[in-house]
């Protein structure tokens, strides 16, 4: 492996993960979208990678306004107001809404605090949700990542590529 080779993800096969991910949606004839905000794409563009991603990818969504949030996948205006944009209510929603929107199989979303600023006590710099929906199931991770902004995002598509695998290995189609 060279240097950057190291800085990915690969997984027991040596494949990178969204290899793995894109690999096993197409070989189980799945779709996947992708509802963003504080990834702000990277989920997307990290599967985009991966050629072949076209079978499996039709499009995805960056909603890092609450007013994107509820125009383009759906997240009721009530969750946001009770529960706030960065929440485990809102990413599931999300997720659930994006693959609606999209007419996919899967969906993943993200939404949390990168950093440096806009944390709190609550919800401090780090503190993300990591939505995975897959046939009618949906997953949300709180994650708390603790590294600078950009690290914080790299992350957060990490995991979220983790969960669909780990889902999309469960599945019995």
């Amino acid at each position: 492996m060279n240097e950057k080779d190291s800085q990915r993800n690969y997984n027991y096969d040596g494949n990178c993960l969204e290899e793995k991910v894109v690999g096993l949606l197409a070989e189980k004839h799945l779709t996947v979208t992708t509802a963003e905000s504080c990834t702000g794409g990277l989920i997307a563009g990290t599967l985009v990678n991966v050629a072949g991603a076209s079978d499996v990818l039709n499009e995805g969504y960056v909603t890092y306004s609450n007013e994107a949030k509820e125009r383009l996948v759906g997240v009721r205006h009530e969750t946001l107001e009770r529960y706030g944009a960065v929440s485990e209510q809102t990413a599931r929603e999300m997720a659930e809404g994006a693959a609606k929107a999209a007419g996919a199989d899967a969906a993943l979303s993200s939404t949390g605090i990168a950093g440096p600023g806009g944390g709190t006590a609550e919800k401090p710099v780090g503190l993300v949700y990591i939505g995975c929906y897959l046939n009618g199931r949906t997953t949300v991770e709180e994650c708390h990542f603790a590294g600078n902004r950009m690290e914080n995002r790299m992350h957060t598509v990490e995991r979220a590529l983790a969960m669909l695998q780990e889902a999309l290995e469960q599945e019995t189609i």
